[in-house]
Formats: C-alpha cells, structure tokens, sequence
C-alpha cells in the first residue's frame, strides 16, 4: 500500500501541511522540523508528488535558463554550478540556448517560458526591449553578467577592473607595446564584457602615457583558435608587441600555442596575461586574473530561490564577487633592447 501525506504527518507528529512546506521547500518550518519530516519520509519510503504539489501551489517547479555559447567553459561552469543548487532545492532546471542571433530573436519573440517556469536565471546580458519581455513574465529574474540591472537581481564582476589589474602588471614590469586580444564584430549583441575590458585597457595605456596602436588591439572572438590566429597577427606586425593582455584565459592558451609554432619563448620573448583562472591556467603556467566563476553561478540560483522563498517580490540587486591578479610563469620583465 502507498505511504501517504498523512502518513508522514501522524509519523511525525506535525500537520499534512506542515509536510507539504517541508518537502517542497517552502518557508515557514524550522529547519529541525524540515529535516525531522525529511527522515520520517526517507524511512517511510514515501515520495511527494510533483504534479500534486505544481497544483496545490501554483508552481510549476522548474527554472528557466538562458545561456548563450553552452558549450565554453565559462558558462558551463556557471550552469554547472547553477544547477546544482536549483536541483537540491527541487527544481528542474529548462535550458535555453540563445547562441545564434536568429535564436536569440526567435526565442524573445515567442517567449517560450511563459507560464513554464517560477523563475528565469539569464547568462546573458538583455537588451531594454529584451528585459521588457522578460519582465511581463511577472516572475523572479537573476542575471550572471554585466552590472546593476533594475528589476533583476545580478551576479557579476568589475570587468574593467580587472584588465586593468592585468595591464597594470605588464606595464609595471616595463613593457611599452601591449597588445590586446578581445572580441570586436564578433561580440553578441549587448555583451558588454569586451567593452569594459577594452575600456581597462585603454585606461592603463592612458596612465602611462603610452599611445594605443590599433593594430595591436585584434579579434581572438573568446576562442583557443581565434586568440592562435589573432596572436598570429600581432607577430606579423612591424613592431610586435613585447606583451599581450587576452581578455580571456581560452584566448590567451591559443597564443600561448601560436608562441610555440613561431619557436618563440614566453615569456621571454613574449609575456602574456589573461582572464578568468580557468581550470588549465595553472597547468599552463598563465598570469591571469581571477574570477570566482562557479560561485557566481551559485550565488545566482540561491538569490533567485531566495525570492521564491519571499512572501513579497523583492526588488533586484547587484552581488559584485572578487577577483584577484595571479602571478604564473608567462610574464616578465622586456628583454633588452640593441640600441
């Protein structure tokens, strides 16, 4: 015979209500009670029901995910991380890859959540008309990019602060030409993460009075291939630079390997920094700047359960994590030049 509600409930001593709460997450049972219920059920063997508990509370259970490029490491670290947290607090999680223009404009257009989902986590940044259409859906919403967003609680970073940590470094060690590989005509719409690291960039250079050389600053498009090929480039130019900052650590691996393939040193004759700390980068020996890139993930899901958990709406807000300059083994001092 099924193990019912009740069963649980007489077993421990609370109201079937109270188990429901408990189970399905929801506030208002101490956390002793919530985990009291959680061995009661456990020993009786009895499972709550999803499409009972969607129809009791009006939920649907589930998170919508929005994510463009799933398969880079940055975003699937936060997804990864993301989905954890969201699992272990019972919901499933809907994903939405938006990589391609087209998709991104058919998916804004059709809006395919709604009435699909309790919440929407977004990895990426929306346009005003995008943000409109994701407000209409009257449901929590939480971003991991960029900065402050009203009506969106946001995870993010000082993008700009963090290349400038990274420039800093080379020009504290006495490089004068730094290139810089990021993204230009490749970059998505509304991905400001290039801007504001180009922005950095350009700041440093500005402090040291060190005139930015457009030729210097190239398209590695946030790839191992593309940050190789833009590397290339920047050999093949009249006055190689002495440094290169890539705005990303998979950008700065692929110039790591275009180094190699020109039988050049780094960083003796060539020093590179990125961005990210990816999980290789230590591996490599790269100087990079870190980012707590799973714990923005997490912090995401546990802000976007935390309105689910409220009483009220609550407005949004902005949780800026840290980041941290590493030193490795791919930058140094310039070589001395002939006079």
């Amino acid at each position: 015979m099924a193990v019912s509600i009740g069963d649980v409930a007489t077993a421990a001593g609370v109201a079937p209500s109270t188990v429901s709460r408990a189970l399905h997450g929801r506030p208002g049972v101490s956390e002793e009670v919530r985990t009291q219920i959680a061995r009661v059920a456990a020993d009786l063997g009895y499972t709550a029901s999803r499409s009972a508990a969607s129809l009791a509370s009006g939920r649907t259970w589930t998170v919508g995910v929005i994510a463009p490029y799933v398969g880079r490491w940055f975003f699937g670290e936060v997804l990864d991380s993301a989905e954890e947290v969201l699992s272990a607090a019972g919901f499933d999680v809907l994903l939405y890859n938006v990589g391609s223009p087209a998709a991104r404009k058919r998916f804004f257009e059709r809006m395919p959540l709604r009435k699909r989902v309790d919440g929407v986590l977004s990895l990426l940044l929306p346009t005003e008309a995008e943000a409109l259409a994701l407000r209409s859906l009257g449901v929590p919403l939480s971003l991991v990019v960029g900065g402050p967003r009203p009506g969106f609680t946001t995870v993010g970073i000082d993008d700009r602060r963090g290349a400038e940590l990274a420039v800093r470094h080379l020009v504290n060690l006495g490089h004068r030409r730094i290139g810089m590989i990021g993204t230009t005509a490749a970059a998505p719409l509304n991905w400001t993460t290039p801007s504001e690291r180009r922005a950095g960039y350009l700041q440093v250079l500005h402090e040291a009075r060190i005139a930015p050389d457009p030729r210097l600053d190239v398209d590695g498009r946030y790839t191992v291939k593309g940050g190789e090929q833009a590397m290339t480039a920047l050999l093949a130019t009249r006055q190689p630079p002495t440094a290169v900052f890539a705005q990303s650590d998979e950008m700065a691996m692929g110039a790591l390997r275009a180094l190699r393939l020109h039988r050049l040193r780094c960083p003796e004759d060539v020093s590179v920094v990125g961005f990210d700390d990816h999980e290789l980068a230590e591996v490599v020996g790269l100087t990079t700047v870190a980012q707590p890139v799973a714990k923005q993930g997490a912090a995401a899901a546990r802000l976007l359960l935390d309105q689910l958990a409220a009483p009220e709406p609550t407005a949004g807000g902005y949780v800026q994590m840290p980041i941290s300059l590493v030193l490795r083994e791919s930058t140094a001092p310039p070589r001395p030049q002939p006079a």
